[in-house]
């Protein structure tokens, strides 16, 4: 019998890697228990329960999208740079652990829906570190960052949500996203397309 309780990282670490290696269906109180060697009451006793655990199940995804996004600015001066910067981090960690990411931004467990405290807690950990690339650059409606970045962030994760559908069916060949290196181009194509669009809109609204 595994022990009563472990530590609320163990059961995190655990929960993590159920829903990496078996997908968000099978993230039960009994497999996670399992994963970390111990009983269902320690992952009550650390998040109350599944819900509990799930919420921190996705605040650790953006914890861990903040640390790969910080990593892939880190070389970079140019705000232009930063922002491109930014999108392949974002990419990168998609490609990476998409269960995680289909967690943090889609709907996979129909019965977990992140409050919008928790929500907000979460975007407040990523979304400056676009915002203040964009700002930088001077893209976007003066007095408008936020928005300018919100643009550029849909852009983004829409051209990363189509690579991942792609990725869970069979390639097809000749067309758009049919290997690594073009899921690549287009999304740097997409996004530097979106800047020229909003600096020539930040430089007509002078």
């Amino acid at each position: 019998m595994g022990q009563a309780v472990r530590t609320s990282k163990e059961l995190l670490d655990a929960g993590v890697r159920v829903l990496r290696e078996q997908g968000a269906a099978h993230l039960t109180l009994r497999r996670v228990a399992e994963a970390a060697g111990t009983s269902t009451m320690g992952i009550y006793t650390c998040f109350g329960g599944r819900a509990g655990l799930l919420e921190a199940i996705y605040l650790h995804g953006f914890h861990a999208l903040r640390d790969a996004l910080t990593t892939a600015l880190a070389p970079c001066g140019d705000p232009v740079d930063r922002v491109m910067a930014v999108a392949a981090g974002y990419r990168a960690f998609a490609l990476a652990d998409p269960s995680l990411f289909a967690l943090m931004f889609e709907r996979p467990l129909p019965d977990f829906d992140p409050s919008p405290e928790l929500r907000r807690e979460a975007l407040e950990l990523t979304f400056h570190l676009l915002a203040d690339a964009v700002e930088a650059a001077g893209l976007g409606r003066q007095g408008e960052p936020d928005r300018a970045a919100y643009l550029v962030w849909t852009t983004i994760h829409g051209i990363v949500g189509i690579e991942l559908t792609h990725a869970l069916r069979s390639p097809l060949p000749g067309w758009f996203l049919d290997s690594r290196e073009e899921g690549e181009r287009v999304l740097d194509e997409g996004v530097r397309a979106l800047l020229f669009g909003l600096r020539d809109q930040a430089n007509t609204s002078c």
